[in-house]
């Protein structure tokens, strides 16, 4: 699956988190681009790339092997949880009832 996200850290900030991010879950680093990351173990493979975009923002990728919403794509998505919350951390993530 693929994920995106718009960030306005910078794309090394991002690829940082990343480092920290992944091998938490028993995900072994790969291949290092300066603007790629690949992390491998037992919930599958996923791809991260960040690129500046249109200004003062970075859009970060994720692409995963897993078909469907899989472990491995949760935990991509609590990743951009993260970032938002490095790049504003006074922002309150709230339940939309």
């Amino acid at each position: 699956m693929q994920h995106f996200h718009r960030t306005h850290l910078s794309s090394e900030e991002a690829l940082d988190l990343a480092d920290k991010f992944f091998p938490t879950l028993g995900l072994v680093p790969g291949p290092k681009s300066p603007r790629a990351r690949t992390y491998s173990g037992a919930l599958g493979t996923v791809t991260i790339s960040a690129r500046p975009e249109g200004g003062h923002y970075t859009f970060i990728e994720a692409v995963t092997d897993q078909t469907g919403e899989s472990r491995l794509d949760r935990n991509v998505k609590r990743f951009f949880v993260r970032v938002h919350r490095e790049a504003d951390p006074a922002h309150r993530l709230a339940a939309a009832y």
